[in-house]
């Protein structure tokens, strides 16, 4: 028993700890960490600077890590034994497709990393694959809650797979261009396949469920309207994959972001006063 109330106000504080780091740097990690990203990720690509520097993974990671800070605040007030359990058997999910995708084909197509995304899981998959996967997934759940809260199940669902996949029509033709990862048989979505579409519906489909079932549902929507940078995440990924996608003239990626942005900030329920 003691030990437990000693743990609660520690678990406040760093609870507080974290809110009032992102309160105080929201623009800085929604905003201003992209661009710069946007800017050394292309000039590497482009080689004017050396792309180990503009493209080391553990750089990739730390900046990626920052610019997911809001998400991590927002949640970390609703991690309980259940979320963390959820969290972890997402995780695996994660490593596992990955590597069946690379070593099969399915259900993504025949792909494979063209630059190391930080440790290789036997030397195929990043280990940090969850800090880039989770966020996706996260942000289209809580996207969906902002604008339909007490939906029903079954339309929160389908409506959360729907973003993801929208999030996924823009990432995956900006890493394509800048070489992150690509395909064997390139498809006609600016080197992207069908069928790695068809496998994030399946892969999809099962994260969203584990998902479902490790939150509660009414306290996300309660914390969604206390905590206003909960989705800052979103504008970073948005910002980021929107100006990649523009330099390399992928209009169609570009056009969901601005769209997916301007809902996002369109709404209500959503506090972006940070200037």
């Amino acid at each position: 028993m003691s030990e437990t109330v000693v743990a609660r106000p520690t678990r406040r504080r760093v609870e507080s700890t974290l809110e009032r780091a992102v309160e105080g740097n929201r623009f800085t990690i929604a905003v201003t960490f992209p661009l710069v990203g946007t800017a050394l990720l292309i000039a590497g690509r482009e080689g004017l600077v050396p792309a180990a520097l503009a493209m080391h993974p553990y750089l990739l990671i730390a900046a990626n890590l920052v610019m997911v800070s809001p998400l991590v605040a927002g949640l970390t007030p609703l991690i309980d034994r259940r979320a963390l359990g959820g969290l972890a058997v997402l995780a695996a999910f994660t490593w596992g497709i990955e590597l069946v995708g690379v070593l099969t084909g399915l259900p993504y197509g025949d792909f494979s990393y063209g630059l190391e995304l930080g440790p290789m899981l036997f030397g195929l998959v990043p280990v940090g694959l969850p800090v880039f996967y989770f966020p996706i997934l996260l942000n289209s759940y809580l996207l969906v809650l902002l604008f339909l809260g007490a939906a029903s199940l079954p339309r929160r669902f389908g409506l959360t797979l729907g973003i993801v996949l929208v999030l996924d029509l823009v990432l995956d033709p900006g890493a394509v261009a800048l070489g992150f990862w690509g395909w064997d048989d390139p498809g006609a979505y600016y080197g992207v396949p069908a069928i790695n579409y068809l496998g994030w519906l399946l892969s999809g489909s099962v994260a969203i469920a584990v998902l479902q079932l490790s939150f509660d549902h009414e306290a996300v929507v309660e914390r969604l309207d206390d905590c206003g940078f909960f989705l800052d995440d979103l504008v970073s990924f948005l910002v980021l994959w929107g100006l990649i996608n523009a330099y390399f003239g992928n209009w169609f990626p570009v056009g969901l972001s601005l769209s997916l942005g301007g809902a996002l900030l369109a709404c209500d329920g959503f506090d972006f006063d940070v200037l």
